[in-house]
């Protein structure tokens, strides 16, 4: 099994906090000097140390500071930066509302060549028809607490979707059997959807398989997880955005990916499959 979704942001906060603690024997610096140099008590000093409290950009300018590294701040400082965004929680992320974050995403979309995505929950948001993100989104606000702006979240999520009619990217997408079955929204909604999906499905450039419920499976169902060429996993869990840029971490997702379409059906079984769950909507 993984490991937990935030133990590569951990991993990193771990690096940064043990260059912070040499810093502080090369400066021949006890934690409780540094700690008054700094304005601080000890037991701050200590649990930003031991990667028990992630340091702020003005913790690291304080620390450099008082072991006399000042050179090397903007350096820790963008590699903490880096950490944070490793794992980002929803209700952090969608504070204002979700639009602002659809919108932040597009970059990576556009400037990614090849993109695998895996879901068994929910369509991929980049395959999303309007109405279906709209009630998805609006469903995710109530839940979180969070603004609602559903509608001008999902028509930017409908911007984003116009990465799949232009040149030089490539999209293979796996979807359990469970995402075509889900009611998100009433039957037109689910049906617009699944004719969609129907249509994609067309595309040169698209991929798109379906693990059947009865398929043999040698890879059990997954949290869903969007591949960016090979620089980044974004995984989604229930509590947070987990975004993966280690190489050997990337490569697991990748292999996991390459698990998991083996098992789906592709073509024409797969738009059976679709067919069938719009003709089970009544």
């Amino acid at each position: 099994m993984s490991a937990s979704p935030s133990s590569s942001a951990q991993a990193a906060r771990e690096v940064i906090a043990a260059r912070l603690g040499a810093l502080r024997r090369e400066a021949e610096l006890t934690g409780h000097e540094l700690a008054r140099r700094c304005g601080w008590s000890p037991a701050k000093s200590s649990r930003i140390e031991r990667a028990r409290t992630p340091a702020s950009d003005a913790d690291i300018r304080a620390w450099c500071k008082a072991t006399g590294a000042e050179e090397e701040a903007a350096d820790l400082i963008a590699a903490n930066r880096q950490a944070e965004q490793m794992y980002v929680q929803w209700k952090k992320l969608h504070r204002h509302g979700m639009r602002r974050a659809q919108e932040e995403v597009m970059p990576l979309y556009r400037n990614t060549h090849h993109l695998r995505v895996y879901c068994s929950n929910v369509v991929p948001g980049i395959l999303q028809t309007e109405p279906y993100a709209t009630a998805l989104l609006a469903g995710i606000a109530a839940f979180q607490g969070t603004p609602d702006d559903s509608a001008a979240a999902a028509a930017s999520r409908l911007e984003r979707s116009r990465v799949l009619y232009e040149g030089g990217h490539r999209f293979a997408f796996v979807l359990e059997e469970t995402v075509l079955r889900y009611r998100i929204g009433d039957p037109e909604v689910m049906a617009g959807q699944l004719g969609y999906l129907m249509t994609v499905m067309s595309l040169p450039n698209v991929s798109l398989g379906v693990i059947p419920f009865a398929a043999p499976r040698r890879m059990w169902p997954l949290e869903a997880f969007y591949l960016f060429d090979t620089r980044q996993a974004s995984v989604e869990t229930l509590t947070a955005a987990v975004n993966v840029t280690a190489p050997s971490e990337v490569g697991t997702y990748a292999k996991a990916f390459r698990e998991l379409s083996r098992m789906a059906v592709h073509g024409g079984a797969a738009r059976a499959l679709v067919s069938e769950a719009i003709n089970a909507l009544g």
